[in-house]
């Protein structure tokens, strides 16, 4: 029978999630993406300063990779790795595009020839999800080299995070089955060995 609590015991099969870690753990997820989302709103900035703009996008960026380090780390330890990644995607992905699109409502805020027309917080959050799909309806462009610069920086790291970040999660699940593996897969030598010790 399995542990209560989501973990099976030496030598047993690796149970499933239980119903209340995986509610848990979208809850978590909610409560992390709605927190940076009201953040998000509540910041005055379309009236940031070009040095407030940098800033805002290098710590961002930095908190950004941090963010993906720790997520990489916890599914490797994670008993549940496949639910940590999924955890870890639902923040990190909606961080990334937040980080973007208030650079671009601060920009525009600095000049409405970054992108032809003031952009509110929901069209800057509008206009990243746009880049980051591909879909590029042209209602919104990037007009002056600064906002194609930052637009260019964006599909850069749309691609680093479709590419290498799903990679490097999809890798920490795939080495976290395996140290769960490993042990079970060793127990049933233990027995024998215990054995021969003791007709020694």
């Amino acid at each position: 029978m399995s542990d209560p609590t989501g973990t099976a015991s030496p030598g047993q099969p690796q149970s499933r999630p239980s119903s209340r870690m995986v509610v848990r753990t979208v809850l978590r997820a909610a409560v992390s993406v709605a927190a940076l989302a009201a953040l998000y709103y509540l910041l005055p900035l379309d009236h940031a300063s070009t040095p407030a703009t940098v800033t805002i996008l290098v710590i961002g960026l930095v908190v950004f990779i941090a963010l993906v380090t720790f997520h990489v780390r916890s599914i490797l330890r994670s008993p549940f790795p496949q639910l940590r990644a999924v955890e870890a995607l639902a923040v990190n992905v909606p961080l990334f595009l937040l980080l973007f699109a208030a650079t671009y409502v601060t920009l525009a805020g600095l000049s409405v020839k970054n992108f032809g027309e003031h952009l509110s917080h929901t069209d800057g959050l509008y206009f990243a999800v746009t880049v980051f799909s591909t879909v590029g309806f042209g209602d919104i462009t990037a007009k002056t080299e600064t906002a194609r610069l930052v637009v260019t920086g964006q599909m850069i790291g749309d691609l680093i995070i479709l590419g290498l970040a799903i990679n490097v999660i999809v890798g920490a699940v795939k080495r976290g089955r395996q140290r769960q593996n490993t042990p079970r897969q060793q127990d049933p030598e233990r027995p024998a060995v215990s054995q021969a010790d003791e007709t020694n």
